[in-house]
């Protein structure tokens, strides 16, 4: 199958947040509203526009979309910057195609390239460790919210880069309406 990743334009807005609402209607861990999470992330200043890609098919239409954006890590006295990756979308017809990894992959990539750090996921646990991501809890990151350790992640895109980070994972506002 062919799939082209590539970023989002602003073109896609409406069309990626369609997308992610029917990814997630039907998923079981799922509040339905991923779609008004990326809305409000694309509004503020958390948003990176080269880290929210999208996949798509040979007609050229959205089937994934994937997105980055700024968090802080650490105490209000030491805090260092990050990524969150948050949300991963496929269309229903594509999922279990490779989709998600190809997007995931692409979106670390760049966000190495960009000179970004390290990543947080907070996610399957069977599922992220594949694309090198552990528990943020060997690096004492802790999430701002009550969640299963294995299921809280994070990926150091340069070595040792969480070495001597430590503390409560600060999403941007856009996570927390």
């Amino acid at each position: 199958m062919d799939i082209i990743i590539r970023p989002e334009l602003n073109t896609d807005y409406e069309k990626t947040e369609e997308m992610i609402r029917k990814a997630f209607l039907n998923e079981e861990y799922s509040d339905k509203r991923e779609h008004l999470l990326v809305n409000r992330i694309i509004k503020s200043d958390a948003f990176i526009p080269e880290l929210s890609l999208v996949a798509l098919n040979q007609k050229e239409d959205i089937v994934g979309h994937i997105l980055l954006s700024k968090i802080k890590i650490g105490d209000h006295h030491d805090e260092v910057n990050s990524l969150a990756l948050a949300p991963v979308s496929v269309t229903p017809p594509y999922q279990k195609r490779g989709i998600g990894s190809k997007l995931i992959r692409s979106a670390l990539e760049k966000a190495s390239d960009l000179g970004h750090h390290s990543v947080i996921v907070l996610g399957h646990e069977d599922y992220y460790p594949k694309f090198g991501f552990k528990q943020a809890s060997l690096w004492n990151i802790v999430a701002p919210f009550e969640v299963p350790k294995e299921q809280f992640m994070a990926l150091e895109l340069t070595d040792n880069s969480l070495e001597d980070v430590k503390g409560i994972v600060h999403y941007s506002k856009a996570f927390l309406d």
